[in-house]
């Protein structure tokens, strides 16, 4: 997994490319730690170059979302696609995560 982010005036827009999965685990925490740095509430983790996840890169999702609330920051997931897309209706992540398309 890859990312970028931009800082825009109401919102953080993470872009995550290649695969999210369980090797991705400590890239996940520097990334939530530079979430929690930026000053604006809305994160948003952009998914539309986003492979593949598999159940443990669900797993740091629902952490980011933990860390994001705490922090009072809301964090959003935005453009899956494909099996990223399938995985988060089967996960049923929208009931814990706002989700757009």
């Amino acid at each position: 997994m890859d990312y970028g982010i931009e800082l825009k005036e109401q919102e953080a827009v993470v872009a995550l490319r290649g695969r999210l999965t369980f090797n991705d685990h400590a890239k996940l925490r520097a990334l939530i730690r530079e979430m929690l740095q930026n000053p604006v509430k809305r994160q948003v983790l952009e998914l539309g170059s986003l492979e593949f996840v598999d159940s443990a890169g669900i797993g740091m999702l629902l952490i980011a979302r933990e860390e994001m609330g705490n922090a009072d920051k809301k964090l959003v997931l935005r453009g899956a696609q494909g099996q990223v897309k399938r995985v988060l209706t089967v996960a049923q992540l929208g009931k814990i995560v706002t989700i757009e398309d």
